[in-house]
This record gives C-alpha cells, structure tokens and sequence, in this order.
C-alpha cells in the first residue's frame, strides 16, 4: 500500500498549464501544435516557444511535466513524430506518453534516460500486455483504458511492477482507448492518426424551427431545444432513433468521477490519477485540479491516520475520508450532462 499519488493535470494551452499547477497539480501533460497528440484542435497546443515556457515554469516550481505523443504516425509522416521525440528530449521532459511501438523503440535507442509511459491509446488492460512493453520499451508507467474494473486495475497492480496511472475526472468513451473508428467512419479522419475526435472542420451547427441541429461531416447526429445545454459533438454520444424510439443509441453524455472511490485507488496501490481534457478552458482546468486537490489530500491523510492506528494499536478513525458535497456540486457543474458515474470501475466483471 501507499499513501502517496501524484495528480496529473490537462493543459492544452499555457494559462491551462499555468492554472493546473497554481490550484495544486503534482504533474502536467501537454502536446505539440500538430498530429501527434490526440487533442489536436486549432487553438490549442503549444509550439517550440510556448514549451519551453510552460517546461520552465512547471520545473521551477518543483512539478513534473509530460508530453502527450499518443497518436500513431503513418509512413509518409513518421519523420513528424519521431522529430517530436527528439524535441521533448531537448526541453527536458520528465516523461513522455507514447502509444506506438515504433516510437517507443526509436525513444529507447535514442534517448535510454528519458522516461517512457505508455499512453492509453496503446490498449494496454492485462499485467501480460503491461510486461511486454517493460520488457521491450522499458516502460515506467502505463496509463490504463476506462474499461476496467477496481478488481481487474487491482488485478494488474499486483502483477506488475510498473507504474499504474487511472482517469479520475472527465469525459468518459465508449471504446477501448485507441481502438475506435466511429470519427473517421463518419469524417474520414481516424483520432488515431490525425490526432482529434470530431475534427473541428466537419463540424456544423445550425438553427432551425425544430432546435439546434449539430451535423458531423453532414451527418445529422443530435438536435437540442432552446435553453438545452450542448456539448462537443461525437458521434457515439449522439441521439438517433432507434426502433422508433430517440435517444441515446450507444453513450449517454456523463463524466467519470472517482471522488467516491479514492482510498480504495490508494490502497491498491495506484501511482497517479489523471484529469482528461486538454481541449478544456483554464477555469475548467483550475476548477477541477482544485477540487481533486483537496480530495486527494484528504483521502492520504485518512490512509495515514489508518496506518498509524495500525502500528499503535490505537483507537483512531480508520475511515476519516468523506467525500464533501462541495466537491460533488463542483464537478458536477462541469461534468458532461451535469451527472457523474464511476463507469467500469464499480462493475463486477472480473
């Protein structure tokens, strides 16, 4: 067990970054301006400049920073990542999250000492998957898809040595990380390989007397009504009909939150929770790395109190840890749908 896991913030810009580490972020992940990160939307991301900025400004108060290279390169295009490696290396990253074991292997050789996580768009759900990228890639940490259960993530935690990093907050997907194809059935464009789900530019709204009409490269794929909150458009959280009846046919729009389950991720063993949403605004950001903040420090204070009771023998409140309805209202203000859920955490398949 240990009492110790590190908060990993979203910064798809440099205010985001800024927010992320002044509300109490133990890390930030960011990505290049182009297709090799998996939030590839225009305004956001960071050129040459901007990263040196935000590498200095992590570093010099003492937190990590990360860069996303979670996308996978093509033949004609494998000079543009592997360009990026070599950039991450000469900013002085503290790790790098890659997907593709093409660019794991070209970062091992040329780089031995930056460190490597694998992405959770390598699909990586067994302790087996995870031993073979320690074995080839020596891989430090493995940022698990938001298909498991806590027994299946409790599971790979004790067969494996290396590093298990879970989402804590934000939007959830239907598919296994890097196995979808929905975007690029409608749009032509794989998230995987240009970098966004719903590219901005097959996106089109459009008032009309039935509501507010969200097409996805023409596709008719969700119509809101006055005063109806919408989000960014994806094809799986769409509404369509289906044997007469509408609704939504494969994903209902709701966010992951694990405030309810943070001293069980504790004590199994978890190294780092992670905040989904680089495409986010820097109040989002703020918001968010806050509240978890504070969740985070009081679940570790609770599991040290325990530990002490342990070792005295003494009557101490073993589970001290309350999730406030502060916190809850929070996120949920900015949650997808303004509703939570645990997803595939709290499912009872092995």
């Amino acid at each position: 067990m240990t009492n110790s896991m590190e908060l990993v913030a979203p910064a798809g810009s440099f205010p985001a970054l800024r927010k992320a580490i002044d509300s109490g972020a133990d890390a930030v992940y960011f990505g290049f301006r182009d297709a090799t990160n998996a939030r590839n939307f225009p305004g956001l991301n960071f050129d040459n400049n901007a990263a040196v900025d935000a590498v200095n400004y992590a570093h010099a108060r003492g937190r990590k920073i990360m860069l996303a290279l979670n996308t996978y390169p093509q033949p004609a295009t494998w000079s543009v990542w592997t360009r990026a490696i070599d950039q991450a290396a000469e900013l002085g990253v503290d790790a790098l999250i890659v997907a593709d074991s093409g660019l794991l292997q070209y970062a091992r050789e040329r780089y031995p000492d930056l460190r490597l996580h694998l992405s959770v768009q390598g699909s990586a759900t067994t302790h087996e998957a995870i031993a073979f990228y320690r074995e080839q890639f020596a891989i430090e940490r493995v940022v698990l898809p938001r298909v498991l259960s806590l027994s299946q993530v409790r599971r790979i935690i004790e067969n494996t040595d290396v590093e298990i990093e879970t989402f804590a907050f934000g939007s959830l997907c239907v598919m296994a990380e890097g196995r979808c194809y929905l975007s690029s059935y409608v749009t032509g464009e794989s998230p995987n390989t240009c970098g966004a789900c719903s590219p901005a530019k097959a996106v089109q709204w459009q008032e009309t007397p039935q509501g507010r009409e969200v097409r996805l490269n023409g596709v008719l794929i969700d119509r809101y009504q006055p005063g109806e909150s919408a989000g960014y458009p994806v094809l799986c959280k769409g509404r369509f009909e289906v044997n007469d009846a509408l609704g939504y046919a494969i994903e209902e729009p709701t966010s992951l939150s694990v405030l309810d389950i943070l001293p069980q991720l504790l004590r199994s063993g978890v190294r780092a929770i992670k905040i989904e949403g680089r495409q986010r605004s820097p109040a989002y950001v703020a918001q968010v790395v806050t509240v978890l903040r504070q969740a985070l420090d009081a679940a570790q204070r609770s599991a040290a109190q325990r530990d002490a009771a342990q070792l005295d023998a003494a009557q101490r409140d073993a589970d001290s840890y309350r999730v406030r309805d502060d916190w809850v209202t929070q996120l949920d203000k900015l949650a997808e749908g303004s509703t939570h859920t645990l997803g595939a955490l709290d499912r009872k398949w092995q």
